[in-house]
């Protein structure tokens, strides 16, 4: 597996439309631009990227996806994460997030 450089960005954890089952950060406007631009041709289905991402002292595998609401990538936070990391909707955090490249 390969790996991009890192993008390092502090964002607020928000939950999908009521839903606390479904939490995410939505990626800074600088940072999904230039993933759009150096990784759009790696989407999947629904324009998935898949990436690894790190925030305190967890690393997972996930993807983030496009969302036109908010115009930005956004990032699925697992609740074991959330919970092993103490977060919760409306926290802020730093977070480390490369894209696999292969």
């Amino acid at each position: 597996m390969a790996l991009s450089d890192p993008y390092r960005f502090r964002a607020v954890l928000w939950e999908w439309q009521g839903s606390a089952s479904w939490c995410f950060v939505s990626l800074p406007e600088p940072v999904t631009d230039e993933i759009d631009d150096r990784f759009g041709h790696l989407a999947a289905g629904f324009g998935s990227i898949k990436v690894e991402v790190t925030v305190g002292s967890s690393t997972w595998q996930t993807s983030v996806f496009p969302d036109a609401k908010r115009g930005t990538l956004i990032l699925p936070v697992k609740k074991p994460v959330r919970r092993k990391e103490g977060l919760e909707i409306g926290d802020s955090a730093e977070f480390s997030l490369r894209v696999v490249t292969g």
